[in-house]
């Protein structure tokens, strides 16, 4: 995995978790959906290079 993109995979994860967390407390479910998007792109990104790492062996 490239370093940047596996970070910026990281980064988006973790942002979304962050955003989920936070409309859970203040009960914006809108929140809530963003993160959980956030999130899930970060997953697939990190699963879009965990590919191309396999497709190259």
């Amino acid at each position: 995995m490239a370093a940047g993109e596996k970070a910026r995979a990281k980064v988006e994860q973790a942002v979304g978790k962050a955003a989920q967390a936070a409309g859970r407390v203040t009960g914006s479910t809108k929140l809530v959906m963003k993160g959980r998007a956030a999130e899930a792109l970060g997953n697939a990104r990190e699963g879009k290079e965990s590919l191309k790492k396999t497709g190259r062996r």
